[in-house]
């Protein structure tokens, strides 16, 4: 089992220090993260041209902007809502996402869902290297392979760096992009950026197969982050109030992609672009001289930050992965090693693999919304309605803790949510029977979600959770003995309005569980 005690193994006055915490607990003393902070990030994290993309997929099936841009919004909307309340376990627990996920599904039977988070974290960076790849092929001739090489170089480096570079690095990007495109989206609504002479603008309508597919799109781009949300507010302290992560998780991540997707829309519709950095940088260039290239190269710049965001959350799968088979005690090495590994293959593949293909990948992608929607099901019921945030930490990192190996509730609540899908399905030559009866409408994400919750709520109906308040307080007794200088640490504060104040151990106060157990 991985060892949680550590002491202060990151430190964060210089800028030049690289992250040393991995899946480990983070300590209390090193909460140093910033709530003001989440909105930006999560703003910048869509704020790159795989957002813009999304919105070709309405008028390429026929469907106006207008409908388009309805249907992407009703689809953030509902797909941020999940993400964003997975943000909140971050700073309540301290831990990566996927570790907290061995308290539904067992220290080795975690496994399942990291299998799918490992493969879309690679994907989304497989799509974003071939995006960024032919872009800059057509909008400036530069050589494929060498712009492959060198933004998976980039991305490694800055999630080698780990989760502080990341912030600073989506914080610099956000104040430089926002600027340019409110030029760019002023231009377009005053009429100076046109289409060709010779191309009619395509008007498109209204069918509920390509309102759905839209729906479905966009509401699965925000639900992808679910799986590593908590990955970067796991550094903010233990009484962050829940109301208002959620609320800056939910306004970042929700509100670049009801910004770009219209663009991308109009750009399809009016410009009949294919290829989000040449419509951008031709739309860019009607507007103000020069501003086209400058949005191309700050596109490139966030897609190839996102792609960090991915690399360093793939690290955290493929370690938790690890040490639920054999147990490891991962430090800087084994950050570096994993980083650099998984981006051997997401370069290579992307570099491999035709523009063409980037259509069956994101059929890929859509497999593995599938593959999510069960699991954020299962792990936001557990997490608000079940255990109500209480968990004992040292007991995730432990083969004989009180969440077992295989964790059968959650393990048959995400395999049954994932069977009864199937016949909701739309993927690629794939119709499910229902889905085929509804007219090719895909509602299986919806049916996931249902059916995985509501079982998962059912199963553990009869379980007797007082039996786990001993390891709750045990653990969190072992978490302030291992806080550096403890003994003389000031007391931090309460909790949020209405709750307990700080115990007499030094640690933030649990919600809903009496300072006196603990």
């Amino acid at each position: 089992m991985i060892r949680t005690d550590q002491r202060s193994n990151t430190l964060h006055s210089g800028a030049d220090v690289i992250e040393s915490l991995s899946i480990q607990h983070v300590p209390f003393a090193e909460r140093h993260g910033k709530l003001w902070k989440q909105g930006p990030f999560w703003f910048q994290g869509n704020f790159q041209p795989f957002t813009l993309s999304l919105g070709f997929i309405g008028p390429g099936l026929g469907l106006s902007i207008g409908w388009t841009v309805l249907a992407s919004a009703l689809g953030l909307v509902v797909g941020t809502f999940f993400m964003a309340f997975h943000a909140s376990q971050g700073p309540q627990l301290g831990l990566p996402q996927m570790i907290q996920s061995r308290g539904q599904f067992g220290y080795r039977g975690v496994i399942v869902p990291l299998a799918a988070t490992l493969f879309t974290f690679v994907g989304f960076n497989i799509v974003d290297t071939i995006i960024i790849d032919n872009g800059l092929n057509a909008v400036f001739g530069w050589d494929v392979t060498a712009v492959g090489v060198g933004i998976t170089v980039a991305a490694v480096v800055l999630a080698v760096y780990g989760h502080d570079w990341l912030h600073r690095a989506f914080q610099v990007l956000f104040w430089c992009s926002a600027p340019c495109w409110l030029m760019l989206s002023i231009g377009i609504l005053s009429g100076r950026v046109t289409g060709p002479a010779d191309a009619a603008p395509v008007a498109g309508g209204f069918t509920l197969v390509a309102f759905m597919v839209q729906f479905t799109a966009a509401a699965g781009y925000n639900i992808s982050y679910a799986p590593y949300v908590s990955d970067y507010s796991r550094y903010l302290p233990r009484d962050t109030p829940t109301s208002r992560i959620v609320a800056s998780v939910f306004g970042g991540a929700a509100g670049s992609p009801m910004w770009l997707i219209p663009i991308g829309a109009w750009m399809a519709a009016t410009l009949g672009v294919n290829d989000p950095l040449a419509g951008t940088r031709d739309a860019g260039d009607q507007v103000v001289g020069g501003l086209g290239a400058v949005l191309t190269v700050l596109s490139v710049l966030a897609l190839v930050a996102t792609m960090g965001l991915n690399a360093y959350s793939g690290m955290l799968t493929v370690l938790t992965g690890i040490d639920s088979v054999r147990p490891l005690r991962p430090g800087r090495r084994a950050r570096v090693l994993t980083i650099v590994g998984l981006a051997v293959v997401w370069c290579a593949v992307g570099l491999g693999v035709s523009a063409d293909f980037s259509t069956a990948l994101g059929n890929a992608l859509l497999l593995m919304l599938y593959l999510l929607i069960p699991w954020t099901a299962v792990n936001l019921v557990d997490y608000f309605f079940v255990r109500r945030g209480h968990y004992a930490i040292t007991h995730l990192f432990r083969t004989d803790g009180i969440y077992g190996t295989w964790a059968w509730r959650g393990l048959l609540a995400y395999g049954t949510g994932l069977l009864l899908m199937v016949p909701f399905m739309v993927m690629g030559p794939f119709t499910g029977p229902v889905a085929q009866a509804l007219g090719g409408v895909d509602v299986a994400f919806v049916v996931g979600l249902a059916v995985s919750g509501t079982l998962y709520y059912a199963l553990t109906r009869g379980m007797d959770l007082s039996a786990e308040e001993p390891a709750v307080a045990a653990s969190e007794r072992e978490l302030a003995q291992r806080e550096p200088a403890a003994a003389d640490a000031a007391p931090l504060p309460a909790q949020v309005a209405g709750s307990r104040t700080a115990s007499a151990d030094g640690l933030p106060p649990v919600e809903g569980l009496p300072a006196v157990d603990r």
